[in-house]
């Protein structure tokens, strides 16, 4: 992946790039929206808990496709409010390390008033 940075285009102001070129690259995989509940059915109250859930499915499904953080292209986060941002932002930061992939942060009515954080992604290997 090559990040593709046009001098027009304002500077990414966190963790992130404007766009990236994929050359190469032999499978796909696309990680549907993971929710912060449990496979038995809880969701934790806690912000950063819910984050870090969610942030967990994500990387069961890298593995399980037998890729990493670094190859993650795309990633969507969906929040429930905009006061979660900097809570959001960290954890994702923590999980990335220096990986910068496209991304993009929507702050919407998610699925179930629950949930506070959704996020899907698309990763190329």
């Amino acid at each position: 992946m090559r990040e593709v940075r046009p001098p027009s285009v304002p500077e990414p102001v966190g963790g992130y790039v404007n766009g990236l070129v994929v050359a190469g690259g032999e499978r796909m995989l696309f990680v549907s929206g993971q929710i912060p509940q449990t496979p038995d059915g809880v969701v934790p109250t806690a912000l950063d808990e819910q984050c870090r859930l969610v942030w967990a499915h994500v990387l069961a499904l890298l593995d399980e496709a037998g890729m990493g953080v670094e190859n993650l292209a795309k990633i969507t986060t969906y929040l429930a409010d905009r006061s979660h941002s900097a809570v959001n932002t960290a954890i994702r930061n923590e999980v990335l390390g220096t990986h910068r992939p496209a991304l993009t942060v929507i702050v919407a009515e998610i699925w179930d008033p629950a949930w506070l954080v959704e996020i899907e992604a698309t990763a190329i290997a």
